[in-house]
């Protein structure tokens, strides 16, 4: 068997076509060698057969036999080679997270020291090797290792991604330039990274402000719930504490009801007993005068039956009982008249809870002032847009998209889409007033129906009548002290309530409305009837301090 001389160099069993290694050597007539698939390949779909290395020409395609000698030759080349590669694979890093790996290495894969850019492959420090003897390999574009190197390859023109479009923001090869981008300004990948590395600073300091506010508002959420969590607590607490006198009430007023009653009864049955016990006792008294009449009748002693019937003949003294009777208790009001006292107990219960409820909703206070582009001609608004009453004529005004023209209205300036707000109006020495709040796009031209499936949340009091309007109207009590009007709205849970405020009472709660607009406050002075109803409706502060 020949023998290789092992001090020869890779360059002397390098395929000139693929420069590696020889894999299954073929000659050549003119004596020359290639890897057989090599020399196969290139002579496939050619008219002329020639040596890659000579250029002779061939007239039919050479018959290749495998050259014997070479390949033992590259066999026990391969073999030392294999024996100072393992030698030194065992000097040589492991690949590390974050590494790029050899993509040569079989097993356990070692770390790259370069790429090719000609081969698209990364080497570790052995198999890098041939790159750095070779004089064909030499020749190839080594740079620090890459991973994924296909994608830095142009897919049409299988050349280097080098250079970046500014009009498309592509990447694009040199042929690219000359063809497909050929009026583009284009600049090398260095400078476009050069231009988008200063924009980093810009970039993360967005991402951070970003980064900032969604921690805001994370902490925004989580003091929400947790002042959620002790609104409900605090709730709970205050509906446990109040349920727990009132069901004391309950409890001593039924003890109260059933110890009336049951006294009512005893004072029937201890005059019942007193008067059985005296029937008793004028029956025994009867009997014992029977017994002796009984016994008299059968004496023949007629001294004795004469003298004994003088006393006899006289009945025992005995009460007239048809006029005595025992009249059954009367119950009639004994349970009303404890439940009224429950409901005075109640009603005393539900005003402190109104009071304590119309505190909590007035810190939701909005200032809130009158837009005169939505009045009626009619109506006269105050400087500052807190006051608005009925001036009895209309003005000429300019014709308004969002003033109203048949209904005596006005909206305020502001609007709400989200959240509470809680406002006060003045209504004392009116007759007739309307206020509440509508959806934005309430009809402000002709006649309309006041009614929450229109848009509407609104209360009106109309001389002796007093509604929410609906379809049919909530009649509410009428107040004759009514002075003041507290309107609170969540928007969130559908809720708009009324209260009195001076005298710190609900009036209504229109609960479960949807609500898909911004809402406006809006107030209705109505008629001035000759001057009967001309007092003005006043947006008021909040006076907390009740």
């Amino acid at each position: 068997m020949a023998s290789a001389n092992t001090s020869w160099s890779e360059e002397n069993f390098t395929c000139s076509i693929c420069l590696d290694v020889f894999n299954s050597p073929v000659s050549t007539p003119c004596g020359h060698n290639f890897c057989r698939t090599c020399i196969t390949t290139f002579w496939d779909g050619r008219i002329q057969y020639k040596c890659p290395v000579c250029n002779e020409l061939f007239h039919t395609r050479p018959d290749l036999r495998v050259n014997t000698l070479l390949s033992e030759m590259v066999d026990q080349f391969r073999r030392s080679v294999l024996f100072r590669s393992s030698v030194r694979v065992k000097e040589q890093p492991c690949v590390e997270p974050g590494e790029v790996p050899c993509d040569v290495c079989t097993g356990t894969q070692l770390k790259a020291v370069k790429s090719c850019l000609v081969c698209f492959i990364s080497y570790c420090q052995t198999h890098l090797e041939p790159h750095q003897r070779v004089t064909g390999l030499k020749r190839h574009l080594l740079v620090e290792p890459m991973d994924r190197l296909d994608h830095r390859m142009c897919k049409k023109h299988d050349r280097l991604l080098e250079l970046f479009c500014q009009t498309e923001q592509v990447f694009v090869c040199l042929f690219c330039t000359v063809l497909d981008h050929k009026c583009h300004p284009v600049v090398p990948l260095k400078e476009e990274y050069e231009v988008k590395t200063a924009q980093l600073g810009k970039i993360e300091s967005e991402v951070q402000q970003m980064i900032q506010e969604r921690q805001r508002k994370i902490q925004e959420i989580k003091d929400t719930v947790e002042r959620s969590k002790a609104d409900a607590d605090r709730e709970i607490a205050d509906g446990v504490q109040v349920l727990t006198a009132l069901k004391r009430s309950i409890e001593k007023w039924q003890d109260d009801f059933n110890q009336t009653v049951k006294e009512k009864l005893k004072s029937t049955e201890k005059e019942a007993e007193y008067l059985i016990k005296e029937l008793e006792q004028e029956i025994e008294d009867l009997t014992n005068r029977r017994s002796e009449v009984k016994q008299l009748s059968h004496t023949e002693d007629h001294l004795h039956f004469l003298q004994t019937f003088r006393s006899l003949k006289d009945p025992p003294p005995t009460r007239d009982w048809t006029t005595v009777e025992v009249h059954p208790p009367s119950y009639v009001g004994t349970l009303r008249r404890s439940l009224d006292q429950l409901e005075e107990t109640l009603n005393m219960e539900i005003k402190k809870l109104c009071d304590a409820e119309l505190k909590r909703v007035q810190q939701y206070e909005v200032d809130v002032t009158l837009d005169a582009d939505t009045a009626h001609p009619r109506l006269i608004l105050s400087e500052d847009g807190k006051q608005v009453h009925d001036g009895g004529v209309g003005k000429k005004l300019k014709d308004e998209p969002k003033r109203f023209t048949q209904h005596r209205r006005v909206l305020t300036r502001q609007s709400f889409s989200s959240g509470r707000f809680y406002f006060e109006v003045q209504v004392k020495d009116k007759t007739e007033w309307h206020l509440g709040v509508v959806r934005e796009s309430i009809n402000r031209k002709g006649g309309f129906m006041m009614l929450p499936k229109r848009g509407n949340w609104t209360i009106q009091l109309n001389k002796n009548k007093f509604v929410f309007k609906d379809n049919p109207a909530v009649p509410l009590p009428l107040r004759a002290e009514l002075q003041k009007v507290g309107v609170f709205v969540d928007y969130d849970e559908g809720l708009v309530s009324f209260y009195d405020v001076e005298a710190r009472v609900h009036i209504y709660s229109a609960t479960g409305c949807t609500f898909s607009e911004p809402l406006y406050p809006i107030l209705g002075p109505c008629l001035h009837d000759d001057g009967k109803n001309s007092a003005p409706l006043i947006i008021s502060p909040v006076n907390q301090s009740n």
